[in-house]
């Protein structure tokens, strides 16, 4: 109920620039609320939505808003249970997106073959500056991939 309420002002806000979400168990329909509303939104430029066990479901909301979006610089999902399937989808958004700068993945579990993904996206996402995989399970295959 509180995600629908701030996704409702967010589309309409234009001057919010920062929003701090952490542990606030926004989980996967709160991130599909949030992502609507990020689809419009032209003025929160750092998200920070970490601890909040949004799975990878949540992280497929967010892509699909990281596709459309040209405001958001700054992307905090540490700890969010995202997983090898949440890393596939937001590497998608990374291939297309060009205004994040910033995206921290710790303890995601993303694995070797998340970091793959994201490998993937890198080669083609030429904005992102600072990308952050600690404690994610990566091992030899997935840093190959780095």
């Amino acid at each position: 109920e509180g995600a629908a309420h701030l996704a409702d002002a967010l589309r309409v806000n234009t001057s919010l620039e920062v929003l701090c979400l952490e542990q606030n168990n926004v989980g996967p329909e709160g991130c599909r609320l949030l992502a609507d509303a990020l689809q419009v939104n032209t003025s929160v430029k750092v998200l920070q939505i970490d601890q909040n066990n949004i799975a990878p479901e949540g992280a497929a909301h967010l892509a699909r808003a990281l596709r459309v979006n040209t405001s958001l610089k700054d992307l905090n999902l540490r700890d969010n249970n995202i997983g090898p399937e949440g890393a596939s989808h937001l590497a998608d958004a990374l291939r297309v997106n060009t205004s994040l700068e910033e995206l921290n993945l710790r303890w995601n579990t993303i694995g070797d073959e998340g970091a793959a993904h994201i490998a993937g996206a890198l080669r083609t996402n030429a904005w992102l500056e600072k990308l952050y995989l600690g404690r994610n399970n990566i091992g030899p295959e997935g840093a190959a991939h780095l």
